[in-house]
C-alpha cells in the first residue's frame, strides 16, 4: 500500500506546467485507431504510467502480452507523481496510458487537455458510474470508503450515522485517517462535489479538532486494531486484504458502511486512460479495452487485491460487499477537484 504526498510545490508547478501545454496539447490529437495495422492487428510496445498496485497491473500486462504479443513497460509511482509527470512531460511523454488508484490525477491530466477519447467499444463496457461523463478515460476498478472500529470498544449502535458526524466533539480523539493520501484526499474531493465548499471546510476543521493522522490507511488500520484510537476512515481493500492474509492487522476490527448516499459510502474510481501523444494508439486503447474486458476484470474478481470489478458484467470478489448493497452516493470523476481540496485541507491544517 502506498503513502500519497502531495506538496504543494508540485501542485503548484503541475498546474502551471497544465495551463502552459493545454493549449499546444490539443491541436496534435492523434486518433485511437490511426496506429493501427491495414489488417487491424496491434503490435510492437506500449509504456504504461502505472499508480495502481503494481502487482495488479503486472498481472493485467501479463495477460495482455500474452494474448496480443504487445510489449508492455511499466513505470511506477503515485497518482500525483504520476499525474504531476505527464503534465510537465506534455507532448513530448513517452507514455501511452496512465492508470490510476483515484480519479482526481485522472481529472488532472484530463483538464490539461492530454488525453485521447476513449474507444467506444470500451466505452460500452464500463456502466456509467464508473466512468466520467466525458469519456475521456476510463474507470477500470473501484474502492469502497469504510469506517473500521475496534470491536471491544465501539458496538454498531454507537456508530456514526453519517461520515460527517465524525466532525462532532462526541468523536474528539477516538477516530484515524491518513490526510496526506491520495486515497484520502479522493474521499474530501467527493464530499466537496457533494457538500459544497463550505460544509467541506466545517467538516475538516472538525477533523482536525477530532482525528489522529497517520502515514497510509494501512497504519491507521493497524492502529485500530492496537487499541491506540477507535475507528478509522480507509478503504475497504485494507481490511480485506488482510484477513485473507494473517489477520493479524485486522482481526480486533470490523468494516462499517455508511450506505444511504451517504459522502462515507463513496465509492472512488480508479482511472485508465490513453494519451494523445501514444506513438502506438491503437495498442494503448487495446490494452485499456482488455483491462475492461472480461479477461481483465476477472483478474480482479480472482485476485489478491480486493478491488471492486466494476465492468463487463464480472461480479465483485464474493467476499466483499456487493457494490449496489454499499448505497454509493452519485458522483460524476471528472468533476473531483484535487486542487481545491489541497487548498482546503492546507488552510484546516491537515496537509
Amino acid at each position: 500500500m502506498k503513502i500519497r504526498n502531495n506538496a504543494l510545490a508540485g501542485i503548484a508547478l503541475a498546474a502551471t506546467a497544465a495551463l502552459g501545454l493545454a493549449a499546444c496539447g490539443s491541436g496534435t490529437s492523434t486518433s485511437p485507431s490511426s496506429s493501427a495495422a491495414a489488417d487491424g492487428k496491434i503490435s510492437g510496445e506500449i509504456t504504461v504510467y502505472n499508480a495502481q498496485h503494481e502487482s495488479l497491473a503486472k498481472e493485467w500486462v501479463d495477460a495482455f502480452t500474452a494474448e496480443t504479443g504487445v510489449k508492455v513497460t511499466m513505470r511506477q509511482g503515485s497518482d500525483t507523481e504520476m499525474s504531476n509527470q505527464i503534465i510537465q512531460e506534455g507532448q513530448a511523454s513517452p507514455a501511452d496510458v496512465f492508470l490510476t488508484e483515484n480519479s482526481p490525477a485522472m481529472a488532472q491530466v484530463e483538464n490539461a487537455g492530454l488525453f485521447a477519447d476513449v474507444d467506444k467499444a470500451t466505452v460500452e463496457q464500463v456502466p456509467a458510474e464508473f466512468r466520467p461523463s466525458t469519456n475521456k478515460w476510463t474507470g477500470i476498478a473501484a474502492r469502497s470508503t469504510v469506517l473500521v472500529y475496534d470491536k471491544a470498544k465501539l458496538s454498531e449502535g454507537q456508530l456514526p450515522k453519517s461520515m460527517l458526524d465524525l466532525a462532532k466533539p462526541e468523536w474528539k480523539g477516538k477516530w484515524a485517517a491518513s490526510p496526506s493520501g491520495a486515497d484520502f484526499q479522493a474521499i474530501v474531493s467527493a464530499l466537496l462535489e457533494l457538500k459544497g465548499e463550505a460544509a467541506t471546510e466545517e467538516w475538516l476543521k472538525g477533523m482536525k479538532e477530532n482525528s489522529k493522522a497517520y502515514k497510509g490507511n494501512s497504519t491507521a488500520m493497524k492502529a485500530v486494531n492496537a487499541g491506540e484510537v477507535d475507528a478509522a476512515l480507509i478503504y475497504h481493500y485494507y481490511y480485506y486484504g488482510d484477513q485473507a492474509k494473517t489477520g493479524e492487522n485486522s482481526n480486533n476490527v470490523s468494516p462499517y458502511y455508511f450506505k444511504n448516499q451517504d459522502p462515507g459510502a463513496f465509492v472512488s474510481v480508479s482511472g485508465g486512460g490513453v494519451l494523445k501523444s501514444s506513438k502506438n494508439a491503437a495498442a494503448a486503447q487495446a490494452f485499456v479495452k482488455f483491462i475492461t474486458g472480461k479477461k481483465g476484470q476477472e483478474v480482479l474478481q480472482k485476485g489478491t487485491s480486493f478491488e471492486y470489478a466494476i465492468a463487463s458484467d464480472v461480479p465483485a470478489n464474493e467476499k466483499l460487499v456487493p457494490l449496489p448493497e454499499l448505497q454509493a452516493p452519485t458522483v460524476d470523476p471528472a468533476k473531483l477537484n484535487s486542487a481545491k481540496v489541497t487548498e482546503l485541507m492546507t488552510k484546516a491544517g491537515l496537509l
